[in-house]
């Protein structure tokens, strides 16, 4: 039976909800393009390791270790991995048909992939195992229905210190979620729910939850709404940022700051000494005046990126050309805030709708401009395409060089011990259908080092996914499920 604590201006239910255990199978394997003329398995030849050296990202002490908890990485939302990737030594892909697309992508102490699963018909949770990609066990979330064309709720979830899913719902609550090992297998335990229903309109939606460094959990909404949880009292406040909206997720930093991009402004939030959110500072960027293809909102389409002690950066939505803002992330500063503005990708045919990678003083982005939905690439849309990388330092920056390969909507990866990024792109054949590959490209250089064959049509596209590293694989979440890309094992080891 639930018990039900009413707290200040919120309601917390704890539960003792398990999931449906699934029997130990082998992976439904993601069915390929029915007839599709063939393509090439494997472009290019093995990588040789050329590792990074990186500014250290403190670990989040309310948050699973940097690497295994949530969409992008760490709290700083870096997008990059101090451990390595495949380096295309005879790689070999598998998959596992799941139902729908599988965003998000965490990783528990046993090295087990949790993942949710979005579809028109439902929202899952998944337990899978990640060596044979077997689903363990999974639970039914709230369905996610959206007037708009954001991401739906359960998107964005992160995994906390103790290896708990902590995801925002369709039906305005956060559910705390555990994995619970048992003599009949694994299964998924709903601890406790946060419901925000009276914080958040009927027509509205949460987007993104993450702790600060002090663990007051923060929450965003579709409609721009910002909110504080504290999680012994409840919702200690909440700033509506009129007039605007929120389409991604958000950074926090060691010094209490929580960075949030609107689709007019990019601000630094704090707490008050009540624990309520407060504007710190608040940059207006370029927005644009129109939705470009690839972006779900008019603004920038980037959760911001924190880059070492003292930067965050974003992209805006502005024509003819599309730029990576950088600023200082400071609470004060006794200089412009803008750092640098750089433009990237041609003229009129620059978007993105996935977050920077960064590490030391570079930035990559991608191009997602021309990618619409699934069905527009099966009717022969191509996406425009790109990659960059940029440099800067205190007073600008440069573009150092882009790549032409085509991303249509992946959220790509660096690993900092190969010295790759890791990222999903796509080729059209001769007969129309799409080939999908995991493309490792240099960093140093831009060169595509190699591109491995994932499989073949619509079930394969990635459609906003997350692409991941593993202890010994890379994973992507596509519409089908998901997919593993490993190197072949070396017999001496």
């Amino acid at each position: 039976m639930a018990r039900l604590y009413v707290l200040a201006g919120a309601v917390l239910l704890a539960f003792n909800t398990v999931s449906t255990a699934v029997a130990q199978s082998p992976a439904l394997p993601i069915p390929p393009r029915f007839g599709s003329q063939p393509f090439p398995a494997f472009v290019g030849t093995a990588a040789i390791a050329q590792p990074i050296s990186a500014a250290w990202i403190p670990d989040h002490p309310f948050m699973a270790n940097n690497g295994r908890s949530n969409v992008h990485n760490d709290a700083y939302m870096s997008d990059t991995y101090t451990f390595g990737g495949p380096e295309g030594l005879d790689p070999h892909t598998q998959s596992s048909y799941l139902g729908g697309v599988c965003v998000s992508v965490a990783f528990d102490r046993a090295g087990r992939i949790l993942t949710v699963c979005l579809s028109k018909a439902s929202t899952r949770l998944f337990l899978i195992d990640a060596d044979s990609l077997a689903p363990l066990a999974f639970m039914e979330l709230p369905v996610a229905v959206t007037a708009g064309q954001e991401l739906p709720s359960g998107g964005y979830f992160y995994l906390d210190q103790f290896d708990r899913a902590v995801i925002p719902t369709a039906n305005r609550e956060i559910w705390v979620v555990r994995v619970l090992d048992g003599p009949c297998g694994p299964g998924l335990d709903r601890q406790r729910v946060y419901d925000l229903s009276a914080e958040i309109p009927e027509d509205d939606s949460i987007v993104s939850a993450l702790p600060d460094f002090l663990g007051r959990l923060w929450f965003v909404t579709a409609q721009g709404l910002v909110g504080v949880i504290d999680p012994l009292q409840g919702v200690a406040g909440t700033v509506w940022l009129q007039g605007e909206r929120i389409a991604n997720s958000f950074a926090v930093d060691e010094t209490g700051g929580v960075f949030i991009a609107s689709d007019h402004a990019l601000y630094r939030f704090d707490s008050s000494v009540t624990g309520k959110p407060q504007v710190t500072w608040r940059e207006p960027y370029e927005r644009g005046v129109r939705v470009k293809p690839g972006q779900f909102s008019q603004g920038t389409g980037t959760t911001p990126t924190l880059i070492g002690r003292h930067y965050v950066a974003i992209t805006d939505n502005d024509d003819p050309f599309m730029h990576v803002v950088v600023y200082r992330r400071d609470r004060r500063s006794r200089s412009a805030r803008l750092i640098c503005r750089l433009p990237v990708f041609g003229a009129n045919l620059g978007a993105t709708e996935n977050s920077l990678i960064a590490t030391g003083n570079s930035i990559i982005v991608e191009n997602n401009y021309g990618y619409t939905m699934p069905n527009a690439l099966e009717s022969g849309q191509n996406p425009t395409g790109g990659v960059s990388r940029i440099d800067i330092d205190g007073t600008g920056g440069r573009v150092v060089w882009t790549s032409a390969e085509r991303v249509p909507s992946v959220v790509s990866k660096l690993s900092l011990a190969t010295g790759l990024i890791y990222t999903y792109t796509v080729e059209r054949g001769a007969d129309g259908t799409d080939g999908w590959y995991f493309t490792a490209i240099d960093f140093e250089t831009g060169n595509t080092v190699f591109k491995q064959l994932t499989g073949t049509g619509r079930l394969f596209n990635s459609h906003y996914a997350g692409l991941y590293l593993g202890p010994d694989a890379a994973y992507v979440g596509v519409i089908g499920g998901l997919i593993s890309v490993r190197d072949k094992e070396d017999p001496e080891n």
